[in-house]
């Protein structure tokens, strides 16, 4: 009797955990889009929470898709 052990891969983990702290950011950041600061910060014109945190959400989809559980080797 061979049992076959699934195993999680932790790079699908740190995935999600980047796909969650992208949301987060995503949202704090367009909350400043609302609501803007009264003394803004230099060159936040650009709003870089915005895309700090949609990098973060593309990143942990690669590695969410990469290493998902039950993906054939």
């Amino acid at each position: 009797m061979t049992e076959e052990k699934h195993y999680i891969s932790i790079w699908f983990f740190i995935g999600s955990l980047l796909g969650i702290y992208g949301v987060l950011i995503v949202g704090a950041g367009v909350y400043e889009l609302i609501h803007p600061p009264e003394r803004p910060l230099p060159m936040s014109q650009y709003h870089p929470a915005i895309w700090w945190g949609a990098l973060l959400i593309a990143l942990g989809v690669v590695y969410c898709v990469r290493f998902r559980p039950g993906r054939e080797r």
